[in-house]
């Protein structure tokens, strides 16, 4: 008899992980869906229009004040590596 339980119990926990994973496929088939020209042309259209102080040589030089990841004042922020 302690067989039959055993398989019996895989048996409900294989049918648990199925339904599970059903569950998550029906999930992400209601998902919004775009078309890839679309999704590419908002990311274009964001980087030409954010501004990046990283690359300058799109968006030119970057006042200091107005770089957030300029130094503060004269003090150095480094990192140690131990």
């Amino acid at each position: 008899m302690k067989v039959k339980r055993t398989h019996h119990h895989l048996s409900e926990s294989k049918l648990k992980r199925i339904n599970d994973y059903s569950q998550r496929l029906k999930e992400q088939l209601d998902m919004p869906r775009i078309p890839v020209s679309t999704a590419s042309e908002s990311l274009i259209g964001y980087c030409n229009t954010t501004h990046d102080p990283l690359v300058p040589s799109v968006w030119g030089e970057v006042d200091r004040q107005d770089d957030p990841f300029a130094p503060i004042g004269n003090k150095f922020l480094c990192c140690h590596i131990m």
